[in-house]
């Protein structure tokens, strides 16, 4: 009676994930805000859409991926049910101390900026990120020194892009209070393809190795199914495949998916390869590949976010597209080695080591995606 009971828990994670698909948004999603600058002989204007709210509430967004997560939500979910003269108002009290953490660097020089306008929009759907647009300009040091362009990791991600560019315009995703590349004055960068390419591989690596915990435990799940070259190489080619599809597809807002439905799903993603593993690890056939790349699918969406926020230029987005799936791709070849390194090499022939190795592997992984599933659906 083993192999029906494998076979209904094989199904009932199959369910649980197509499940998951049609429950309501719920979570607080956290977005990188999108900046475009203007540098001047002497002055520096920034353009900023950010969500004003986990600001003002003293939220620390790095790392963060949903604002309920956050101690301070409360106080978030309060904002977000102001009117916009209040929230203006509060950002106009709070701006002496969060004016600082707005990181513009002239040469050695630090300028603080100024609020030259504030756009708060009506309150509309409370449970959803309310888009303000805040225009800052800062006075520069009469020394004609590049600038450089950050802000507090507080305050999450910034897309930053070099503003009335042309199609080799400066664009880059900055995270954990990074600062862009030195900026000309009076001049737009010209942002080589070449430049793009490896700053993309980079973010691409990044976004698996060390920000990517899911991503990291779903690869780990290919790989425990079998150390055989050939499922690998069939597990991987479709994940690989899939993945290309809806990154470029949802980067290209053809397809958009909101987190809140992909986020839960990619969690249940990783409990249904762990117990493919658990049930039956080796014997790879059509279904296992096709599960792999429906989820693969589905891990393209959560990959997304990063070109399509930063807004590359068409003639850049082909060439950072393919950088960042090349990073991906390495970033997920890098987990494979480290785990055939350390339990593969030395253990991968042992009788036991499927018992002893893959298969408590396996539902540490499985535990960990079904936490997750559950947390990121109904918390």
């Amino acid at each position: 009676m083993a192999v029906p009971l494998f076979s209904f828990l094989r199904y009932l994670a199959l369910i649980l994930v197509m499940s998951i698909a049609a429950l309501p948004a719920r979570a607080h999603e956290v977005r990188p805000a999108v900046a475009d600058v203007a540098i001047g002989a002497d002055t520096v204007a920034l353009t900023i859409r950010l969500t004003l709210e986990p600001m003002l509430a003293g939220m620390d967004l790095a790392g963060l991926e949903d604002t309920n997560d956050s101690p301070f939500s409360d106080r978030y979910d309060a904002l977000r049910a102001e009117d916009p003269g209040t929230l203006t108002a509060e950002l106009e009290r709070a701006w002496p101390r969060l004016a600082p953490r707005f990181v513009i660097k002239a040469g050695d020089t630090l300028v603080v900026p100024r609020i030259l306008t504030v756009s708060v929009p009506e309150v509309g759907d409370v449970s959803l990120p309310r888009d303000s647009f805040l225009v800052l300009m800062a006075d520069l040091p009469a020394d004609g020194t590049p600038v450089q362009i950050g802000w507090d990791a507080a305050f999450g991600s910034l897309a930053l892009r070099q503003a009335e560019g042309d199609a080799n315009s400066y664009a880059a995703l900055l995270t954990g209070g990074a600062l862009s590349d030195a900026l000309p004055r009076d001049t737009v960068v010209d942002d080589s393809a070449g430049a793009v390419f490896v700053r993309y591989i980079v973010s691409g690596f990044e976004h698996i190795i060390p920000k990517g915990l899911d991503h990291i435990l779903f690869v780990l799940g290919l790989y425990f199914y079998a150390l055989r070259f050939g499922p690998m190489l069939a597990q991987v080619t479709a994940f690989t495949l899939a993945h290309t599809v809806t990154l470029a597809l949802a980067s290209l807002k053809i397809v958009q998916v909101p987190a809140e439905i992909v986020e839960p799903l990619i969690a249940a993603s990783i409990v249904y390869v762990a117990v493919e593993n658990i049930i039956g690890g080796g014997r790879i056939g059509p279904l296992r590949v096709a599960v792999v790349f429906g989820f693969g699918l589905l891990h393209g969406l959560g990959f997304a976010s990063v070109l399509g926020d930063v807004g590359l230029q068409d003639s850049r987005f082909v060439v950072g597209l393919i950088g960042f799936n090349i990073g991906v791709e390495l970033g997920q070849l890098a987990v494979i080695l480290v785990a055939f390194l350390a339990l593969g090499l030395p253990f991968g022939k042992k009788p036991w080591y499927r018992s002893a190795i893959a298969v408590p592997a396996s539902c540490a992984i499985a535990a960990v995606g079904a936490w997750w599933t559950v947390e990121r659906a109904f918390f």
